[in-house]
């Protein structure tokens, strides 16, 4: 299974124009961080996304992804969701609805903001959509099995999710033992660190590192990462070889 981090930013922090923060003039291309998203290329060849904000069009464009199957939502919030309209090429071209699951409440939410794409009489060319309502429970998107983590982002309940041996959790400050205990195990671990200062709704950096420590997995990665977090190079001087930031472009097997 390959990931690609299509976005490791946040809508927090996001700098004005002309900011002239380490971050925003460094010439490291790490630091050039899209909203997060991840891209996830099954062992049975399919295409998936987990979350398409406000960057997705952009993102799967630079990352030459030319066909998509299906898209996995963590959460309703806008920097998660807003792209779905761009999913339209993908139904010219691949000729089928793209296949979307979330929770209902995700789903109402969706039904909402881009009501022109489930009227009962549609514009043509709207997006075309199949919607798969999921729980805290473990569902498939072809032959690979997706194990939600329910996560709290401040009071709003948000899934994670386990694929295998990986985990991607973003936008979260408070995980119960019953939802740890589905983490336990991983190797490979990707977890939001927003910034230093304490936050209502985010793992610190300093939290998310304790986390990471405390599990254990073989990688670690951070993401969902704020301007206000600092520059890549200096972050990871601090940290040991198997804990990494992750980039936007970055890729592994898993």
């Amino acid at each position: 299974m390959k990931i690609t981090f299509l976005g490791t930013g946040t809508s927090q922090g996001v700098p004005v124009i002309g900011c002239q923060c380490q971050v925003c003039t460094s010439i490291d291309f790490r630091d050039a961080r899209l909203r997060s998203s991840i891209h996830i290329k099954t062992n049975d060849n399919l295409s998936i996304v987990i979350d398409s904000g406000p960057d997705f069009r952009q993102q799967m464009l630079k990352n030459r992804i030319n066909t998509l199957d299906a898209i996995v939502y963590t959460h309703e919030h806008k920097d998660h969701v807003s792209g779905l309209d761009d999913i339209r090429p993908y139904n010219y071209l691949q000729q089928k609805p793209m296949d979307v699951y979330a929770h209902n409440r995700v789903i109402e939410q969706l039904k909402i903001d881009f009501a022109y794409a489930f009227s009962e009489k549609k514009y043509p060319g709207v997006p075309e959509i199949n919607l798969f309502e999921i729980e805290n429970k473990s569902f498939w998107v072809g032959q690979t099995n997706f194990l939600p983590i329910e996560v709290m982002h401040y009071k709003l309940p948000v899934f994670g999710y386990r694929i295998g041996d990986f985990t991607y959790i973003t936008d979260c400050n408070f995980i119960s033992d019953v939802e740890y205990s589905k983490i336990e195990g991983t190797k490979v671990l990707v977890i939001n660190g927003l910034q230093h200062e304490p936050h209502l709704s985010h793992f610190t950096f300093a939290e998310a590192l304790a986390l990471v420590h405390k599990l254990k997995p073989e990688r670690a990665f951070f993401t969902h990462i704020s301007h206000k977090l600092g520059r890549q190079a200096d972050l990871e001087k601090q940290l040991p070889t198997w804990i990494r930031l992750a980039y936007d472009g970055l890729q592994i097997e898993v």
